[in-house]
């Protein structure tokens, strides 16, 4: 099954790294190489796992596509990754094989080594032999991608060509992809948003792709200027740096790099949620409204913004094509009332197959057939919004049902804050009490009392903080998300 990489015109470039550009054919070549030497005379490699660990560029394309092609499963890693977080990858999924580049082959050849794991480059691993290729049923296993763990360890969530097949498909359709495309990569290419999203979406539509590992923002708004790209897909935090660089260029600059955003099809969101007042910074700049969507490792993509239509911000969107979603209440029962909050289930050809070695938790993430996401929405005028997840964004306070993304949508606008993370803590009085965790811009202070004050007006008495603690920065995981479960502990 050679998906995910268009064939209508070989000559086209497909992806650009640096200075090289290398054509559709060129990289078909390269593909069929690698995997031929994976196979190393063998006509299958029937599913074994095979991990990477390269950055974006053609070396990342080949050694996906490849383990593919030779009936392996490709398990992408985190390059920035320490090596525990390596060491629980590479022995939960059992890999047999581990491809590095030249840069990261002395990062995790020990480790290697330590677990008696073959390691390569993808240059070594070529062969001027071209053997017979498996033929692969959309059934099989393709990929693992590992959950990003925020609330536990991370689990290996598994895809099969069908899964990936569908998951590009329906944004191929939802958002309109072409031929004609040019999109920067500069996400990473071990979640979702880097693989499916953009790259894979990219070489199924037979657009162009250019590969940045390391993002430069300076080198990137250039190219925005020059009109180099007609699609652009980041997090909320790549939005807010953007606009924090545009504030230290000259007038001239930014007009022209604002231009050339104004110039793009639509400008995507997502992985994190937006905050309503960076949605309308962007748009003030660029004249582009963010297209936010939702999704997991586990689903794919399942909601956006329309392309053509009203997008709201705060909201993402409706449901997507082949998407079936249903909200549901602690109960159990369907949620039928807008405005009435339920956890967001899924049915969907786009939907993983299992996590890798862990029937226990696969089982425990479906009923009677749909995916339980573990995240909190509401429907409002037909579009859904998202609460936050029912395990730490959903604080029950009172009585009440607090949305902790709602409290830090709000306390955003606070001019000092920089970062904000709403938690619910154990209090005797109200089963839980809204805390918040901030950074501040520039080198003030804040007090309890002072974010108490400034609430005033802004946010129900029950949704204030009564808890406040100042911190540097906020940890976040490699897709920007915060991650909340060390929060806690700072209020004991």
């Amino acid at each position: 099954m050679n998906h995910v990489l268009n064939s209508d015109r070989p000559d086209k470039v497909a992806l650009v790294e640096g200075d090289n550009a290398f054509t559709y054919a060129q990289i078909e070549h390269c593909i069929v190489h690698f995997a031929s030497g994976l196979l190393a005379g063998r006509g299958d490699l029937k599913e074994a796992r095979v991990a990477f660990l390269i950055p974006a560029g053609v070396d990342y394309v080949t050694a996906l596509h490849g383990v593919w092609r030779a009936g392996g499963i490709a398990i992408p890693l985190n390059v920035a990754s320490a090596e525990s977080e390596w060491e629980h990858c590479l022995t939960s999924a059992g890999v047999t094989q581990v491809i590095a580049d030249k840069q990261t082959l002395e990062s995790i050849e020990g480790l290697c080594d330590r677990l008696s794991i073959p390691i390569s480059t993808v240059s070594d691993t070529l062969t001027d032999r071209v053997s017979p290729l498996p033929e692969l049923s959309t059934t099989r296993r393709a990929m693992i991608v590992f959950t990003s763990g925020t609330t536990s360890k991370p689990k290996g969530a598994v895809t099969t060509h069908g899964n990936i097949a569908a998951q590009i498909e329906t944004l191929i359709t939802a958002w309109e992809w072409h031929a004609d495309d040019v999109i920067p990569l500069f996400l990473p290419l071990h979640h979702v948003h880097g693989i499916i999203n953009v790259l894979s979406c990219a070489l199924w539509a037979g657009a162009t792709v250019y590969a940045m590992p390391k993002l430069d923002l300076t080198a990137l708004c250039a190219q925005v200027a020059a009109d180099t790209f007609s699609v652009f897909m980041a997090v909320p935090t790549i939005y807010v740096k953007l606009i924090d660089h545009l504030e230290t260029l000259e007038d001239e600059e930014v007009e022209g790099i604002c231009e050339g955003f104004a110039n793009m099809r639509f400008n995507v969101s997502g992985s994190a949620a937006c905050p309503v007042e960076v949605f309308e910074e962007w748009r003030d700049l660029t004249g582009q409204m963010l297209l936010e969507r939702y999704g997991m490792t586990e689903i794919g993509m399942a909601l956006s913004n329309p392309y053509r239509g009203e997008r709201r911000p705060g909201y993402v969107g409706q449901a997507l094509p082949d998407v079936v979603v249903r909200l549901v209440d602690e109960e159990g029962g369907i949620v039928t009332e807008e405005g009435t909050p339920g956890e967001i289930r899924i049915q969907s050809p786009t939907v993983f197959l299992e996590y890798w070695g862990n029937a226990e938790a696969t089982e425990a993430s479906f009923v009677e057939g749909w995916f339980c996401t573990g995240d909190i929405a509401v429907i409002e005028d037909g579009y859904y919004r998202i609460m936050g997840r029912s395990s730490v964004d959903i604080i029950k306070s009172g009585g009440y049902k607090l949305s902790a993304l709602e409290i830090e949508n709000t306390l955003l606008a606070h001019p000092q804050i920089a970062e904000v993370a709403v938690v619910g803590i154990a209090d005797r009085t109200w089963g839980e009490a809204v805390a918040a965790v901030v950074a501040l811009k520039g080198d003030g202070d804040m007090t309890l009392k002072d974010l108490r004050g400034w609430c005033d007006g802004k946010l129900s008495s029950y949704k204030v903080p009564k808890q406040l603690r100042v911190v540097g920065a906020l940890p976040r995981n490699a897709m920007g998300k915060v991650v909340k479960p060390p929060l806690k502990p700072l209020f004991e």
